[in-house]
């Protein structure tokens, strides 16, 4: 019985691993599908969302079954907790993605971005699916470090979405008020994805340590 127990802990974990790759997956599609106006990457993008969303669902009832069931305390306790404040983060993660490629689609067949902020998103894609990508191998391996190292990514992340508020405040810019405004909601987007991929990540430093960095008393906030 408390080998099967152990099992479903290991299980509960590889599915949130699994859901933050598809998550990633989602971002670098979207992210394709806007710079290069695909639709049908777009469109993909859309359809499975409902992918991600179902394996939350089965997480959590999981999760709620073996507290009900189990009882579990100490690092058992914190793994069915961090797993489920952690899938939550996951399918907003898809959410984003999901964002990204209604605007592709709302636009198409022309592109959304002007060329001009075209490097800042092609940029801030990248650094979105491999934060994702970090944070799927961080709840396979447990890895302290390398989750704690992640937030050096985000503030990548953070310098870009920054930047992108200069170029569009600037008086140089000529591409009119709707395009400031995909641009800036794209911005965000990609900025929350990569907040919510922290999340996860620390999420891991709890159910390891006890403590969630950043809080009074955690070594490594």
């Amino acid at each position: 019985m408390r080998e099967a127990y152990h099992d479903q802990l290991g299980q509960l974990a590889d599915q949130l691993a699994d859901m933050c790759g598809m998550a990633g997956d989602a971002m670098e599609r979207a992210t394709a599908s806007l710079l290069g106006a695909d639709l049908a990457l777009a469109e993909q993008v859309i359809g499975d969302d409902a992918k991600i969303d179902d394996v939350r669902a089965g997480i959590e009832e999981q999760a709620y079954a073996l507290l009900a069931l189990q009882a579990p305390v100490a690092t058992d306790l914190r793994i069915v907790l961090a797993v489920i404040h952690a899938a939550e983060s996951v399918e907003r993660m898809g959410d984003l993605a999901l964002h990204v490629a209604k605007a592709a689609r709302r636009r198409h067949p022309n592109p959304v971005l002007p060329d001009t902020v075209r490097p800042y998103f092609a940029e801030m894609g990248r650094i979105a699916v491999e934060l994702a990508r970090e944070a799927t191998d961080i709840i396979r391996t447990q890895d302290v470090q390398r989750a704690r190292s992640l937030e050096d990514a985000d503030d990548a992340m953070d310098d870009l979405h920054r930047h992108l508020f200069t170029v569009i405040m600037d008086k140089d810019w000529q591409h009119g008020v709707p395009s400031a405004v995909d641009t800036t909601l794209l911005g965000r987007f990609y900025e929350r994805f990569a907040d919510h991929a922290v999340s996860v990540a620390k999420r891991t430093v709890f159910v390891v340590t006890g403590r969630m960095p950043g809080y009074h008393g955690d070594p490594g906030a």
